[in-house]
């Protein structure tokens, strides 16, 4: 069981790490301190729903309707597109994105609902979680154990990104930073969607 845990975390954790739309929105989110642990929770639920439906063998989806990959794909492309451009604004406008910081509160739903967007309608989260994870735990004797590792990872990579990103608060202090922020993360879903579209 130990064997096939570790695997399911590593594997997990890796697929993970890459800076993209879910993973920068909660590294901001953590960064204004806002929802931190909801949002977590449901990222980290959410792709523990998707790998066991990966495990559990419904990896097959994309082929039993062949329709589905393309309609999550550009549904992907055109909120990425949305939100990235909204990233470059908040960017250009600057002074405005610390006012925000300081004082209004973004809602928990509007958080909620904008995780939810980036999580089910990104076809790469399918492909990672639903299909490569759930091919690869077929090679493994104890499969849940290997799902478990894997789902642990993401409530370990979630929480620590959210969390520890109020480590950084003293850095974006100053109204220059969340600038840059903005426009990385404006930059990384704009590059994102393109990728969609082109793939």
């Amino acid at each position: 069981m130990s064997t096939s845990l570790f695997a399911g975390f590593v594997l997990g954790f890796s697929l993970i790490l890459a800076i993209g739309a879910q993973n920068a929105f909660v590294l901001r989110q953590g960064l204004r301190r806002e929802h931190v642990f909801p949002l977590c929770l449901t990222c980290a639920v959410s792709d523990a729903i998707l790998i066991a439906a990966g495990v559990a063998g419904f990896g097959t989806l994309a082929h039993a309707v062949p329709w589905f990959e393309t309609v999550m794909r550009y549904g992907g492309a055109i909120f990425l597109t949305w939100y990235g451009l909204r990233s470059l604004n908040s960017a250009w406008r600057g002074g405005a994105v610390m006012e925000v910081r300081e004082g209004e509160r973004v809602s928990l739903k509007s958080v909620l609902l904008t995780v939810l967007a980036f999580t089910w309608l990104n076809p790469h989260v399918y492909l990672d979680t639903v299909v490569l994870i759930g091919s690869i735990s077929a090679q493994y004797d104890d499969r849940m154990a290997f799902a478990l590792g894997a789902m642990i990872s993401s409530f370990v990579f979630f929480f620590s990104l959210g969390y520890g990103a109020g480590m950084l608060s003293p850095v974006f202090a100053r109204p220059r930073a969340w600038q840059v922020l903005d426009l990385v993360i404006g930059l990384v879903m704009l590059a994102i969607a393109a990728k969609l579209v082109l793939m």
